[in-house]
């Protein structure tokens, strides 16, 4: 008997299903470079906005903001990955969708009346707007929607910044960063695109505790380099860069739907070594959507003005009067720290560490407890703050 193959004697159908899978599988080659080749194709439009945040005088490549946002609009079953490496620093991208307007979430986000912190309280401690010289245009209090086929308001800052306690090390970092703001008519739709690229290198990373579930942006901030994994206390951590590009945008045909798209690389450890990797990234920017989601779903976030108005009151306080309110919030953080054994009872005595701290940081960090406070969140400080009780009517 002859065991040879031959195809003239297979059947039709058995040559029609080769055929079929020969297609199939030709067709995810086909796919799968197209995919690479349009990631690369983000990369590269992503780096070109970072360096005209570093250099302005360059141009804006309206090319490059388009591709990112079509990126950021289209369908996708994979709204999380990893991204190629740039400046030696991992990268990654996360998309989520807010249900808000568009217009409340960028007045909200990006206003010189509050804070920005106010809309991710557990990724910023404190953050400071300054316009570099030379700059004319500032943070404003309310965007105007770029008509179609208008031109594209750009905005150029410095924000001073610290961060909340990693999720995984506990340590929390200061540093400086160029940022612009570019707002557009995308086929008929406004667009928002943020971009940030660290200046130098951070401050050393410090001893930060995450007191209780993260969701309630209760922090316990010390002044000691370190972290607090267990043999790692000596580590003397750096943010070595940082570059980002977020993509707010209308989504869909609602209007009550906002999407936002997160290019993010991350270059930070400590002995020059960078320890990051792309999960890490997904995590902090989870915890960013998370809050974005909470705050601006919630349907006890007051209107704006009023929001404006508490920020106008603390800011109105006297130095005295609002250093005694931050007083008893670092004592409050001081004593959870202390009572779920986060941190040595002889810490407890210690002086607390705010002689320094600026008028501008006491009062962003009230204001979040002012804000856990009207979304119904538990505070550190409750009722018996005068202020904060009184701010919330």
């Amino acid at each position: 008997m002859n065991h040879n193959f031959n195809i003239s004697r297979a059947s039709p159908k058995f040559v029609w299903i080769t055929f079929i899978l020969m297609l199939i599988l030709l067709h995810q080659n086909v796919m799968a470079s197209s995919s690479k080749d349009s990631l690369s194709s983000v990369n590269d439009a992503a780096m070109k906005l970072v360096q005209f945040c570093i250099e302005p005088k360059g141009g804006l490549d309206e090319k490059a903001v388009a591709t990112l946002v079509d990126y950021v609009l289209v369908p996708k079953q994979d709204k999380e990955h990893a991204l190629q490496k740039s400046l030696e620093s991992t990268g990654a991208y996360y998309e989520f969708d807010t249900k808000t307007t568009f217009a409340r979430l960028i007045d909200y986000s990006y206003n010189l009346r509050i804070p920005i912190a106010i809309t991710r309280p557990s990724s910023l401690r404190s953050s400071t707007w300054t316009t570099p010289p030379g700059e004319t245009q500032q943070l404003p209090t309310s965007w105007k929607p770029v008509p179609p086929g208008g031109v594209p308001f750009i905005i150029h800052g410095i924000e001073s910044a610290s961060n909340t306690p990693d999720l995984s090390t506990g340590v929390y970092h200061e540093y400086d960063m160029k940022r612009t703001l570019i707002l557009l008519n995308h086929k008929g739709r406004q667009a928002l695109v943020s971009v940030s690229k660290q200046i130098g290198v951070s401050d050393v990373g410090k001893k930060g505790v995450i007191l209780g579930n993260d969701n309630d942006w209760n922090y316990y901030y010390s002044d000691k380099p370190g972290s607090t994994i267990t043999g790692l206390g000596w580590a003397k951590s750096y943010i070595y860069d940082y570059f980002s590009v977020s993509v707010f945008v209308e989504s869909g045909t609602a209007s009550t739907i906002a999407r936002t798209g997160i290019f993010q690389w991350l270059r930070a450890g400590w002995s020059g070594i960078n320890f990051v990797k792309s999960s890490h990234i997904l995590g902090g920017m989870k915890r960013f959507a998370r809050d974005c989601k909470t705050i601006m779903e919630s349907p006890r976030l007051p209107a704006l003005n009023q929001t404006i108005s508490v920020y106008q009151l603390l800011s109105n306080m006297t130095t005295s009067d609002l250093t005694k309110e931050y007083a008893a919030l670092r004592q409050a953080q001081r004593s959870l720290a202390v009572q779920t054994g986060k941190i040595g009872k002889s810490e407890k005595e210690e002086k607390a560490f705010f002689a320094n701290t600026s008028k501008d940081q006491m009062v962003e960090e009230l204001m979040v407890e002012n804000l856990k406070m009207t979304l119904g969140k538990p505070t550190l400080l409750g009722k018996q703050s005068f202020l904060l009780s009184h701010a919330t009517h």
